[in-house]
């Protein structure tokens, strides 16, 4: 039961299914016969969406195909326009390459700041007794940025970032309803900040940064899933993850790998769901990362965030989320926003900027049984 559940969780994965389950047929001298079923979405149509939050519009116009040739492969053309850029791009993924387990991203952006481009090709630990995982990410970026005050850019900077990881992990799988898993590789992340091409405001520069850093994780899960309807998304099969998960990251830059200073990198995170989702459910968030430079901590932030669901029929939930943000020396690239488009509804977007922030809401949600286009 076990593996058939966690297959119809890694089924639901798939963005061209709507839904997916697995069920017994036939049972015979110790043999299983099971019957999956899955409801496939219409996976070519044109992306297309137009919001305004925090008083700025956003628009994109694009084609995309979640399931190219049936093989589960994305492929998307796009093109965006925001307060920050207009940007064309193109975007494959591929979960499955070969039909193996590793999965492939790649995209290009030509934006009207810069251009980005990443690679990633990646098996991770697709299931909970998966025994290792190895992989490689790429990422470069150029573009400009602004500071904003009370909804106004105030000043400027363009930032040029290049970012390589290579990893290994393994594991001894699933042993007493537990997923233990450590992680080894090295990361190079270089960060350079300079003055716009065509200034209109103030410019605001950062101080560069290159870390070269080996790094070590471990990451454990408890194997404890509920599975749901009617509570994020609209009459589809919502995985929860109800157990324990903590994973915690460490990595020392030092200027004979290449750096520009010495420096302790850290990030922790840990989660925990409570209750019944059929009846009240809890679920706690808590993470961490920065850095110590020199005994001090730098850039360092810690959030903690709490979803409550409380489910008062099939059709109708009572929603409440609160969540808050503190930071401590932060790089100036890095500060914590609270706005428009950071969950402040009617407020204009990155409203306000500094070195903590606390955010509540609360949600009365009710699910139709109305679908336009089924």
């Amino acid at each position: 039961k076990r593996l058939v559940d966690e297959s119809a969780r890694i089924l639901r994965q798939n963005s061209y299914l709507h839904d997916a389950d697995i069920q017994p047929v036939r049972v015979d001298k110790g043999v299983v016969d099971l019957e999956v079923t899955t409801r496939d979405l219409w996976s070519l149509g044109p992306d297309i969406s137009i919001a305004r939050s925090g008083g700025e519009n956003r628009t994109r116009f694009g084609l995309e195909e979640s399931n190219l040739l049936g093989r589960g492969q994305l492929l998307k053309f796009m093109h965006d326009k925001d307060v920050d850029r207009t940007s064309t791009g193109v975007e494959f993924s591929d979960r499955h390459l070969g039909r193996s387990w590793v999965s492939t991203f790649l995209g290009y952006a030509n934006n009207s700041d810069g251009d980005s481009h990443v690679i990633s090709v990646v098996r991770p630990f697709y299931a909970l007794d998966a025994r290792w995982s190895a992989g490689g990410y790429s990422f470069r970026n150029d573009r400009e940025e602004s500071l904003y005050v009370l909804g106004d850019p105030a000043a400027e900077y363009r930032q040029e970032r290049v970012y390589d990881s290579l990893f290994g992990g393994w594991s001894k799988g699933l042993r007493n309803g537990r997923a233990r898993r450590w992680t080894a590789g090295v990361v190079h992340d270089d960060n350079r900040f300079s003055e716009v091409m065509v200034p209109e405001l103030p410019q605001a520069i950062p101080q560069d940064r290159k870390f070269v850093y080996p790094f070590i994780g471990l990451e454990v899960v408890e194997d404890r899933f509920e599975t749901s309807r009617n509570h994020d998304q609209i009459n589809r099969t919502e995985d929860f993850l109800v157990g324990k998960r903590y994973a915690a990251t460490l990595g020392w830059a030092d200027p004979s790998f290449g750096s520009d200073r010495e420096a302790l990198l850290y990030t922790a995170s840990a989660s925990l769901g409570m209750g019944q989702l059929n009846d009240d459910a809890l679920f706690l968030t808590a993470r961490a990362s920065g850095r110590i430079e020199s005994g001090d901590t730098v850039n360092a932030l810690f959030s903690l965030s709490a979803r409550w669901y409380r489910t008062q029929s099939d059709k109708r939930l009572l929603y409440a989320l609160l969540s808050g943000t503190t930071g401590h020396a932060l790089d100036l690239d890095n500060l914590v926003e609270l706005g428009g488009d950071t969950g402040m509804r009617g407020y204009p977007l990155r409203y306000q900027n500094g070195n903590s922030k606390l955010l509540f809401s609360i949600e009365q949600r009710y699910f139709t049984d109305w679908y336009l286009w089924r």
